[in-house]
């Protein structure tokens, strides 16, 4: 079974984080909601606070990092010196990153997008330092996986199960939530 640890800062987007643990524990994946600090409840941008499963330091080695975006969650996860040191160690490993919304600039920031295509919240585009912005809800390039924000949270979720167990699993699933991605 593949495992996931998806990382809050105070300011995180808090239907872009949901939908996507979610999902991803309804087709069976592990999903730990970790929090940056010692503190196991974290407030998202819009006012609503969460009970984490770990904080920072009880977070065991995952198949994947996930970043959910959100103001000024992004900024708090870009700050996390021990968040970003280990999400270099993935990336050089080659292990699976993700990000939705203004999170991939993380990414950017940290020089792991120079030669890859990736996505963000619009207006961002320039703190990807990446080979090429494009607008899909969702990039995934090798190992990568970007979205946009909320809206393609959803869409960002599918890529991550097709990621981690196959394009079957993702497509029951959706057929299940009775999702329909033609707009």
């Amino acid at each position: 079974m593949s495992k996931v640890n998806m990382y809050f800062a105070t300011g995180y987007e808090e239907v872009e984080a949901l939908t996507v643990v979610d999902l991803l524990r309804r087709v069976g994946i592990e999903t730990n909601m970790v929090s940056i600090t010692d503190d196991k409840t974290v407030t998202g941008s819009h006012g609503i606070t969460v009970t984490m499963d770990k904080v920072f330091d009880e977070a065991e080695e995952a198949d994947m990092i996930i970043l959910p975006g959100g103001t000024p969650g992004t900024t708090n996860l870009l700050a996390c010196d021990k968040l970003t040191d280990m999400i270099k160690d993935y990336y050089n490993k080659g292990r699976y990153i993700a990000a939705i919304c203004a999170a991939p600039t993380v990414f950017g920031k940290l020089g792991l997008l120079k030669d890859r295509r990736a996505t963000c919240y619009p207006g961002m585009e320039d703190e990807l330092f990446c080979e090429e912005a494009l607008e899909d809800a969702v990039v995934m390039d090798g190992k990568i996986i970007t979205s946009r924000g909320l809206g393609t949270a959803i869409d960002f979720a599918l890529a991550i199960i097709t990621a981690l167990m196959d394009d079957e699993v993702a497509t029951d699933l959706a057929g299940k939530i009775v999702y329909c991605s033609d707009k």
